[in-house]
């Protein structure tokens, strides 16, 4: 009875013996329930605000215990009126948010039906959050510059708790962040517990797609600063779906296994990946700023990727390179 009623054991005990014993005063309740006469009074005074006890009105001074039957139908009376109030605060609060959501979707809209814009690092993250706890089956995530160690952290209990609910997680990495310590200790740690990581040469934008049904990408070219788009349009939605698996069957597994394998394959005089990419963005007329961001490394890896095409290619300046690079047929071979 105390659980239910939330009410104490020493409150329950003192309504069991006003009950067997209707007639005691309260030195014989107290030498019989053994609580010193405060505490008598404060589990009395509980016993009351629940009408379990109310003053008698045969004997002016003393106290009434209520019948069991009485009381219940008192209790489960006051009890039904609490939850109806609840329920329609909660219908009210539920009504005034949906209000206030539709006044800010009008505020923020797009213009494109299914893709309107989250405003300010709070806001969208808590639509994250919300999408995490209602996410069944698959998180996709394109991921090209590196994150603090502190927030892969942070991002350690949400991760864990998505995959032991059976969340196949998917995570792209751009290869320069293979020389990323944090970076590599947090992807060995998702990969040790269920979840999978790849790297490309370049990624095209930082995304995440939460069941195939809502896709995130930055309103902004970089990937950073505090505004986003929540795309749920079928028609961009299957797009950037195709986009990440695309980049996805051509990434390679972190670890470098497979990646290191392939290059081995290609003997002494072949280009490795970021060479590779670096001759099509050559070609394509980018300077070596552009490559360099296209590449997630700095622009001094990118000018020693550059010194060391030149050398393959017995080049002496970038023009020449990529010259020689088309009369040898390598700019082709790094062409989809």
């Amino acid at each position: 009875m105390s659980n239910s009623l939330d009410i104490g054991d020493d409150a329950a005990r003192v309504y069991r013996v006003m009950l067997a014993h209707p007639s005691m005063d309260l030195q014989e309740l107290r030498n019989c329930t053994g609580l010193p006469e405060e505490a008598l009074r404060e589990q009395l005074d509980r016993l009351s605000e629940l009408s379990l006890v109310r003053p008698s009105t045969s004997e002016p001074g003393a106290l009434h215990a209520v019948g069991p039957q009485v009381a219940t139908k008192l209790i489960l009376a006051r009890q039904e009126a609490r939850l109806a109030a609840e329920q329609k605060r909660t219908a009210d609060i539920r009504l005034a948010m949906e209000e206030l959501s539709e006044e800010f979707r009008q505020g923020f809209s797009t213009g494109v039906d299914g893709i309107d814009a989250a405003h300010g690092i709070d806001e969208i993250r808590d639509r994250i959050r919300l999408l995490c706890s209602e996410v069944r089956e698959d998180v996709m995530a394109m991921a090209p510059g590196a994150q603090t160690a502190e927030n892969m952290e942070s991002a350690k209990p949400q991760d864990t708790e998505l995959l032991a609910r059976g969340v196949r997680m998917r995570t792209l990495y751009q290869d320069s962040l293979r020389n990323d310590r944090p970076t590599v200790n947090y992807a060995t740690w998702l990969t040790s517990s269920g979840g999978q990581v790849r790297t490309a040469t370049t990624l095209p934008i930082r995304l995440l797609i939460f069941d195939r049904s809502t896709a995130i990408i930055p309103m902004d070219a970089h990937g950073g600063g505090s505004r986003a788009l929540f795309v749920r349009s079928s028609g961009v939605l299957l797009a950037l779906c195709e986009l990440f698996e695309a980049a996805w069957v051509n990434a390679t597994p972190l670890g470098g296994g497979p990646h290191k394998e392939r290059e081995r394959e290609r003997g002494p005089e072949s280009l490795v990946s970021p060479e590779h990419e670096y001759l099509r963005l050559l070609a394509q007329g980018h300077t070596d700023e552009t490559i360099a961001k296209r590449l997630g490394v700095s622009p001094r890896t990118a000018r020693r990727i550059a010194a060391q095409l030149m050398e393959k290619l017995g080049a002496r300046s970038r023009f020449q390179a990529g010259v020689e690079a088309a009369l040898r047929g390598w700019v082709q071979t790094v062409d989809p």
